[in-house]
């Protein structure tokens, strides 16, 4: 890792620090993500390299991010670079060891993009040509990582203050469900969805139970009827029974096609909501020049 020259932390995960570095013989800027690994008898976990061999194949789209290299640091070898300066913690070596991933670098994301419009001297909304592109790159993204087989989460502590974001976790998930599909990450493309058109978020829950408080004032206390199996949940408890509100309210700006979307990935039941392919053949998308992409 003496390849790289940190520059900045640039955020936290869950499991472990990010930060912007610099490659000391291309110059070129990347992201080092590095992840404490608990390595067992075995050596590395087979969970990690599931992940890490997945994020590889993955990276291959360019709606994904790239995945530029990955360096295993056995954290006997002592490098004053990339070692916590803190000695206390360098004592029990044997057997833990860090993992790098370098990913290509971008300089913001798509939540300060929104805020750069809602905030500062030159509030404005973002031009709906441009959410209709932003949304279809990222359902196709989606659509990318759903092909290979699962849904694809990888934990990260947001760089704000906020805590690990609820925001866009699924209604199932909320309720302990215990196993879930790649609808999660469709329920989340609606909320991004709706956030890039009301520039804030649609649910800003600060708690799992306000959370659901928030969704159900929405859409509507869900029913058996509606979602099978809901009130079977493992964190399911008698909710006070709201009403379904018109999202129309929520996202004015939207437009009848862009509303039709966003109400198909908000689905209650999961195997109702749209898929991320399907999405991507949504009247919403039919003035698009796909062909971009």
């Amino acid at each position: 890792m003496e390849k790289y020259e940190k520059l900045e932390k640039v955020g936290e995960g869950t499991y472990g620090k990010v930060y912007k570095a610099k490659d000391k013989v291309t110059g070129q800027i990347v992201a080092l993500k590095k992840t404490r690994l608990e390595m067992d008898e075995e050596g590395v976990p087979p969970t990690a390299l599931r992940e890490v061999s997945l994020l590889q194949m993955l990276s291959q789209s360019l709606y994904v991010v790239r995945l530029l290299s990955v360096e295993h640091v056995d954290a006997n070898s002592t490098n004053s670079n990339l070692d916590d300066s803190d000695p206390s913690k360098r004592n029990h070596t044997n057997n833990k060891s860090n993992l790098y991933l370098v990913f290509e670098y971008l300089d913001t994301d798509l939540k300060k993009f929104i805020d750069s419009h809602r905030k500062g001297a030159n509030p404005r909304p973002l031009p709906p040509s441009l959410i209709q592109s932003f949304l279809f790159q990222l359902c196709k993204g989606v659509a990318h990582c759903h092909s290979h087989g699962r849904a694809f989460t990888v934990p990260l502590k947001s760089y704000t203050h906020e805590i690990v974001t609820l925001w866009y976790r699924a209604p199932e998930v909320l309720l302990g469900s215990s196993h879930y599909s790649t609808g999660v990450d469709m329920w989340s493309v609606g909320c991004i969805f709706a956030e890039m058109s009301r520039r804030q978020a649609l649910f800003p829950g600060d708690s799992e139970f306000q959370q659901l408080l928030h969704i159900f004032r929405l859409l509507g206390t869900p029913t058996e009827e509606q979602w099978p199996g809901v009130t079977a949940l493992r964190d399911w408890h008698v909710y006070p029974k709201w009403e379904p509100q018109n999202l129309v309210r929520v996202v004015p700006s939207l437009g009848p096609q862009g509303v039709d979307l966003l109400s198909k990935m908000l689905k209650y039941d999961p195997a109702e909501r749209i898929s991320a392919k399907a999405a991507m053949d949504h009247p919403y998308f039919d003035s698009l020049d796909k062909s971009q992409f």
